[in-house]
């Protein structure tokens, strides 16, 4: 006889013998329409699984993100489905969810063409509509070798030698078997609408001395209207693309000559980047915060002090020798820092110190994961280095919340997710000292009353952190400031200060960094204003026009009065049609431009036209006037 269970669910409590499919409990209870998988005493599971113990449980959907996850895995099955048999003789390898979609790469002959998507996207819809049923399968080290040897998925094979831990999992669909953790859904009708996006190729593994192989994107929705919704969000994204708004409007570029990943900051955005920068450096120094300059590289022995040869070489470019020395050019600026904190002795009375620096530095990215201005090899970061007493920290912290909440909201994000990232696998520094960095972390964030989640095991090595992930006008989400607690460097480095009681105490390092980098930070600036700069940033904020010759004088005198009273202006003297100014003006995304004719110019006045097509005509003082009045910093601290 079978022994009852005792399920709790939404606060209702269910009997059910042992041996129960979670699916037919969920429907019982009218719970099983929207659930993609089950979450088991918080581990996620099939709903083809059995209840085993007593247990809560919820229903994993789609609205969460641990559902994305499950469907469009479950996606990434189908299509691989597809692909086989479509195309019989290519190998699958790996196909994971990634955000807002999924991939899966596989080993064949040739890349994929468009026609190719076409006839996969067919048999996926075929796939659907057969709604197979998904089962899971168990399987010791030998069975699951021997299944896909025979199935001839060399990849799969591979993957399983290096497995440890039996039994081995694998799921079915139809004749399709793929080796997975899962969970995965109860069958392929639950997926309703999959678009395939784009191919590209991809090292098996992410090292480029494997084979090449071929990857296809896709995406998937609960409904067709959600995911045409998506569909014209990407379009949008395309339109907003950094890369192609920088060279219309000639702000940046990147030459194969200078190497790939350094940016060329052309006029235009290098006027920005000045802007920003000013603004940056004097909201610092209002904050409490001293600046500081430090070298673009360092002895090697200093990067094997810190430990991040240790534990961040990989990111690290090779050292170069001068005069029979190793050197390192810099992939962070806080080992200076702390040199500078050493150049004398501290007393307690001085704590703490705020060091500023828009420091550049350097970090060896593989090509082919570069990306504009959004992944570089070469980068100024908007660092910071806080050092204080253990009492100190957490008002520091606070402080820092309300610094990156006010420099975020004068660029215009206001919205964003907050994450508290815990000790990771490789880490160095006693426990207990981890314990006392991370609550101080979350007592600050408590204390301002942020929500936020936790991030388990995404620290950095020397100590946990809080990362703020801003969201833009498309509800995109950009990770940029970040707040990190360190009690390992000021070990490492023995650092002291000497406190009230004339012992020496050790001081507790902030690592801080509030829009993450410049060029980053650029190109989400690019993407989130469509390149459409609030007149503040804006590099010409307003465009003189003079329709004719006739004009000139009066338009030359108009751009004078413009610079004098400190707004950013150019004079459009072309021989050509107005009309034709006015489109290049827009297409360049000018806030204000300044149209005058044989009128204008006797009445003393100005038609004043927005970049958005609105104008009206008002007198000179009046246009000037208004001008200033915006191209002001935002509210300061």
């Amino acid at each position: 006889m079978k022994k009852d269970l005792t399920l709790r669910i939404n606060g209702q409590t269910e009997t059910v013998p042992t041996g129960t499919p979670y699916f037919d409990i969920l429907k019982k209870l009218g719970l099983a329409k929207e659930a993609i998988a089950v979450v088991v005493d918080g581990v996620p599971k099939d709903l083809g699984a059995v209840a085993e113990a007593d247990a809560k449980i919820a229903p994993l959907t789609f609205d969460s993100p641990e559902g994305k996850e499950v469907y469009r895995h479950s996606s990434a099955h189908i299509m691989a489905q597809a692909v086989k048999e479509v195309f019989p003789t290519a190998k699958v390898t790996i196909g994971p969810a990634i955000e807002d979609g999924f991939y899966y790469d596989f080993d064949f002959e040739r890349p994929f063409t468009p026609e190719d998507l076409k006839a996969i996207e067919k048999k996926i819809k075929e796939i659907l509509k057969r709604n197979l049923p998904v089962s899971r399968m168990e399987l010791s080290k030998d069975e699951a070798i021997q299944l896909f040897t025979d199935r001839d998925e060399p990849y799969k094979v591979e993957l399983i030698k290096e497995l440890d831990t039996p039994p081995i999992s694998a799921y079915s669909q139809g004749d399709f078997i793929d080796l997975c953790t899962g969970p995965h859904v109860y069958s392929t009708g639950r997926i309703k609408a999959i678009k395939l996006l784009s191919t590209g190729g991809a090292y098996w593994r992410g090292d480029e001395k494997n084979k090449m192989l071929q990857r296809i994107y896709g995406t998937s929705f609960p409904t067709r209207e959600a995911l045409d919704t998506h569909l014209k969000n990407l379009e949008e994204i395309k339109k907003r693309d950094h890369r192609k708004i920088g060279k219309a409007l000639d702000l940046f570029s990147i030459s194969d000559q200078v190497g790939p990943g350094l940016i060329l900051w052309h006029p235009k955005g290098a006027l920005i980047r000045k802007i920003l920068e000013d603004f940056w450096r004097e909201e610092h120094l209002k904050a409490g915060y001293e600046l500081v300059f430090t070298p673009h590289m360092a002895k090697l022995d200093l990067w094997q002090q810190s430990g991040h040869l240790d534990f961040y070489k990989e990111n690290m470019f090779e050292p170069m020798e001068v005069e029979g020395m190793a050197y390192e050019i810099k992939p962070m600026n806080c080992p200076f820092h702390i040199q500078i904190y050493k150049t004398a002795l501290r007393s307690y009375r001085d704590l703490p110190f705020r060091w500023a620096e828009l420091g550049t530095v350097y970090r060896y990215e593989r090509s082919g994961v570069l990306h504009g201005l959004l992944r570089v090899r070469g980068f100024t970061q908007d660092d910071a280095h806080l050092f204080c007493r253990p009492e100190q920290i957490e008002e520091e912290i606070l402080k820092v919340l309300d610094f990156t909440t006010f420099v975020m909201k004068a660029f215009g994000f206001e919205e964003y997710d907050i994450y508290l990232s815990t000790r990771p696998e490789k880490y160095v520094g006693d426990l207990e000292r981890w314990e006392q960095a991370t609550s101080a972390l979350e007592g600050a964030l408590k204390q301002k009353g942020l929500p936020y989640q936790i991030d388990p095991g995404e620290g950095v090595f020397y100590g946990p952190k809080i990362d703020m992930k801003i969201r833009d006008a498309l509800g995109r989400s950009w990770q940029c400031s970040t707040i990190q607690v360190d009690f390992n460097l000021p070990e490492r480095f023995e650092m002291t200060y000497r406190g009230e009681d004339g012992q020496a105490h050790q001081p507790i390092m902030i690592h801080r960094a509030l829009l993450g980098s410049i060029e980053r930070f650029f190109g989400i600036l690019i993407e989130h204003y469509a390149g459409a700069f609030p007149l503040w940033l804006a590099p010409v904020q307003a465009l003189v026009i003079p329709i004719t010759e006739r004009q000139k004088a009066y338009g030359d005198a108009l751009h004078k009065q413009l610079r004098e009273a400190g707004i950013r202006s150019e004079v459009d003297h072309r021989n050509e049609k107005m009309g034709l100014k006015i489109r290049e003006a827009q297409l360049q995304k000018t806030p204000y431009m300044l149209i005058v004719g044989d009128r204008e110019a006797e009445e003393r006045t100005v038609s004043i036209r927005d970049r958005d097509g609105e104008s009206t005509v008002v007198p000179l003082e009046i246009c000037l006037k208004q001008i200033k009045a915006q191209v002001k910093y935002p509210h300061s601290n």
